[in-house]
């Protein structure tokens, strides 16, 4: 299926030409209030993002550690819905129309809200690509060709235990960029081992010329420089939650430091990367 060239194709272009690695950063919608998380994300470009991951709150994120969990918790207590965070997405592109925004979840919040109403809000609203890590290639009918129709990237995960075989279903209608798992487990828990990466990552880019990118488990600076040696851009999630829950107040409530707490860390991841 021929798509139009999308915002994430564009940035990958460009950071390519550029030769540098793409900086994808994760934060979930509405955490901790729907105020704050609107201000961490108008201040995620500025801050060194090439490519803005924005979940979507589910109430059983069973793929997620214990960061993105509380995450979700959050938000959702602080009444996000799929509309507020589609909302958050059109104010976010009135002020900038080239960061590519990659919306990141679980079927079911989708399914319940109704797909094609999903895809049509989520395309005019301004997103570019979809992550949706509980529906497989074998279900491509139901979320992901209509969504490629519509214009949307779908972006698949591959993981160390994907072998060849399953790897080209994997990549079949996966567009934008792969995202390789780097760890077996849940978001947040263990760091990658760089030489382990590489190899996978080598034999992801054998079957595509998609871009690939690398997360779960990258914390620092120094780690997602020697990952990005090895891949076209890191992805950070559980990091930058973990510095929103860290500034709440005591009652689990933001504080003036919140926004600058995960801004400060994707400064300091972009600032490893320009220089890796």
């Amino acid at each position: 299926m021929t798509m139009h060239k999308t915002r994430i194709d564009a940035r990958f272009a460009a950071l390519k030409k550029e030769k540098r690695p793409a900086l994808i950063t994760f934060v979930t919608a509405g955490d901790p209030d729907l105020e704050t998380s609107a201000a961490i994300l108008g201040g995620l470009a500025g801050a060194g993002a090439d490519v803005i991951e924005l979940g979507m709150p589910f109430s059983d994120p069973m793929a997620d550690g214990p960061a993105i969990q509380a995450s979700s918790q959050r938000a959702l207590k602080a009444g996000q819905t799929m509309i507020k965070t589609l909302q958050m997405v059109r104010d976010f592109r009135a002020k900038d129309d080239t960061t590519p925004i990659v919306l990141m979840g679980y079927y079911n919040p989708i399914y319940v809200y109704g797909n094609e109403r999903f895809i049509k809000d989520a395309k005019s609203a301004g997103v570019d690509g979809l992550i949706v890590v509980d529906v497989p290639p074998e279900a491509d009918d139901e979320l992901c060709l209509p969504a490629l129709k519509a214009g949307l990237n779908f972006i698949r995960l591959a993981t160390p235990t994907t072998d060849k075989a399953r790897l080209s279903a994997v990549l079949k209608n996966t567009s934008g960029f792969v995202y390789y798992v780097s760890i077996t487990g849940i978001t947040g828990a263990a760091a990658p081992v760089v030489n382990d990466v590489q190899k996978h990552v080598s034999a992801i880019k054998a079957d595509t010329s998609l871009p690939v990118v690398v997360g779960f488990g990258v914390k620092s600076g120094e780690q997602a420089q020697a990952l990005a040696k090895v891949a076209d851009g890191v992805v950070v999630g559980s990091a930058l939650v973990s510095k929103i829950e860290k500034s709440l107040g005591s009652r689990g409530e933001a504080t003036p430091a919140t926004p600058n707490a995960v801004l400060g860390l994707v400064k300091e991841l972009s600032a490893a990367l320009c220089t890796g």
